[in-house]
């Protein structure tokens, strides 16, 4: 063992400032730290929660309180302490341990009773703070980061966490959880490929994806899918019809269709599957796949068409590498900014390296894929079709 190296570490971590600023401008100790996991589940929660909460225990020797099920756990004081051995062992565990929720929201949390929503803010806060927490890290989307940069506002220091399969968030090139669910879509893809050259069928594969396109896009191109529809690009039916024809033709026998759900036609709407009136976002999408299906039929009624809805399969299951490695860099940088006091701040990954981004470039933001982004360019080159009106 190096005593010179070991010393000169511990030394370090004793030395390291554990700080941060408080309303009147003088420095407070972060002594107990707060967090949670909102919105929808995703591979690569539990790496990130391991990451971050070691770190804490192991460099600076704070307390970590973990809220179940996300804004919930704040809103009816439901919390578990966090210890090394809470963390240890799931590194490869999709979900999270500490459990989510789309629909708990402390500034418009839904009173069942009477229908209306109640803004608990206040009451969450001070609940935390008996609780001895001085700063909040809540791992989440969009909808998290804009509670996140409130929080901060209102006396309570909190730092975020992207997370979303989507990758729809701004401010950082990726999001952990996106790679684990092209993953899927192409392994979906892989799968599909057999059965609809065994029977000659087109194959319309619904993935996710409500206002970007990113997951059918990397998907579908990974997955040498012959359409992929987005919603940054509404698609003519059309179109699409005369490429499965056009297939068909050359003697290809089968058509490969990635859908996202949030692809509209061209001149058409959102294909809302029903209303949560409790809910982030109350708009629950669903059923493009089979609605883009059933107008394929009237243009090609000498094909078959099936529709698969990958749905939640791409939010579960273990992360990928890529995922558990982004997940620990986002969980480890964040505990750092959390020590530093860099509040209403969200960990972000630019290039190669994991930043600190304001939160106000994120809350309430999304970001789309660019109409002239690389990977559209790349797949048009091979022959994909993007569902546009055909000259």
């Amino acid at each position: 063992m190096n005593l010179t190296a070991s010393s000169t570490k511990s030394a370090a971590r004793k030395a390291v400032k554990r700080s941060t600023l408080s309303p009147n401008g003088k420095a407070k100790k972060v002594k107990t730290v707060g967090v949670l996991t909102s919105g929808g589940d995703c591979s690569g929660l539990n790496p990130t929660l391991r990451a971050l909460v070691k770190t804490l225990i192991n460099d600076y020797g704070v307390k970590v309180i973990g809220y179940r099920d996300g804004f919930r756990g704040m809103i009816e004081n439901d919390y578990v302490e966090l210890d090394y051995k809470s963390v240890s062992g799931i590194i490869d565990k999709g979900g999270t341990i500490l459990g989510t929720s789309n629909k708990a929201n402390p500034f418009r949390q839904y009173q069942p009773k009477t229908g209306e929503f109640k803004d608990v803010s206040k009451k969450v806060i001070a609940d935390a703070k008996k609780l001895g927490i001085d700063a909040l890290v809540a791992i989440g989307g969009d909808g998290t980061m804009s509670m996140a940069a409130r929080f901060t506002d209102m006396g309570l220091p909190t730092v975020g966490i992207p997370k979303t399969i989507d990758n729809d968030l701004m401010a950082t090139d990726l999001t952990f959880g996106f790679h684990s669910a092209v993953q899927v879509v192409c392994e979906a893809i892989d799968r599909i490929n057999t059965t609809a050259m065994s029977h000659h069928r087109v194959m319309v594969i619904e993935a996710m994806g409500r206002y970007a396109g990113w997951i059918a896009l990397y998907g579908g191109v990974a997955g040498g899918a012959d359409v992929i529809l987005i919603p940054e690009i509404p698609y003519s039916v059309e179109s699409v019809a005369k490429v499965c024809e056009r297939r068909n033709k050359q003697g290809k026998g089968f058509t490969i269709i990635v859908i996202a759900e949030g692809a509209k036609p061209i001149g058409g709407e959102l294909t809302v599957q029903k209303i949560v009136k409790d809910s982030f976002d109350q708009i629950r999408l669903g059923g493009v796949g089979m609605q883009l299906a059933t107008q394929l039929e009237q243009w090609i009624p000498r094909l078959e068409v099936r529709v698969t809805v990958l749905g939640h399969l791409q939010r579960g299951g273990s992360p990928i590498a890529f995922d558990r490695l982004l997940s620990t860099r986002f969980g480890v940088h964040a505990a750092h900014m959390v020590m530093r006091g860099e509040f209403a701040r969200m960990a972000a990954l630019r290039g190669n390296e994991i930043v600190s981004v304001p939160i106000a470039e994120v809350a309430g933001k999304n970001k789309f894929v660019p109409l002239d982004h690389d990977l559209i360019r790349a797949a048009k080159s091979v022959g994909t079709s993007f569902g546009e009106p055909e000259a």
